[in-house]
């Protein structure tokens, strides 16, 4: 094999690298804290919220986590301005993984919630809680401290499945690579460089979820 490696091309291409890292950021910033927050919701609703509301949630969960993510991103991104809803390639990506990471947060929560000890509901019934406030005040912390790790691998495997937002032409990390080795026609090297930032990416954001359970949760590791 004759081939040379040759990775001069960083030195030129090195701000789009960067936008592509700082974009892929922002997704999962935004992504894991809003998509969290629906997935407590949807949560609460499935276990114990309203019966009305119940099939709704569970439509939007099947429905998500038995479709494609590519397939929803286009929907969103192509799909919804057929009815009137135009929307710019970050914001249709944003809201995409909100939505997916949502849905599978949603059922990663509902099993922490359902292990919680029916005498903690009966005690929040006991000070004359609401439902929504057992949860909130009794049940929440402790759900969530049973499944973070899982909770925490979700958030990793969405930030790395955000890589097909490409594809909607959202200038991501991926975006970046493909605009590389099409402009120097080294493909080898510039997924290379691409997957070792994701390989980083990851192992970072796994460890800064680490840090969080450790600081919400002090008196059990979240490892």
């Amino acid at each position: 094999m004759n081939y040379t490696f040759e990775f001069g091309w960083l030195l030129e291409y090195y701000p789009a690298i960067v936008k592509g890292v700082l974009i892929t950021l922002q997704l999962i910033a935004i992504g894991g804290v809003l998509g969290i927050t629906l997935g407590i919701f949807c949560a609460w609703v499935r276990a114990l919220g309203p019966k009305w509301l119940r099939p709704v949630v569970a439509t939007y969960v099947e429905m998500i986590r038995n479709t494609p993510f590519l397939i929803q991103l286009f929907f969103i991104f192509f799909g919804l301005p057929s009815l009137g809803v135009q929307l710019n390639e970050l914001t249709a990506a944003n809201i995409a993984m909100v939505i997916n990471l949502g849905a599978y947060s949603c059922e990663i929560i509902r099993a922490g919630i359902q292990a919680t000890p029916k005498g903690q509901f009966e005690a929040g019934a006991s000070l004359a809680m609401t439902r929504f406030e057992t949860f909130r005040h009794v049940v929440l912390v402790p759900s969530l401290q049973r499944i973070w790790p899982a909770l925490s691998s979700q958030v990793v495997i969405v930030m790395l499945g955000s890589s097909v937002v490409s594809q909607i032409a959202a200038e991501d990390l991926t975006f970046a690579a493909n605009f590389i080795q099409s402009r120097t026609f080294r493909a080898f090297e510039a997924y290379m460089v691409s997957t070792v930032i994701y390989l980083v990416l990851a192992i970072m954001l796994r460890q800064i979820l680490v840090v969080i359970g450790g600081f919400i949760f002090p008196k059990r590791s979240a490892r």
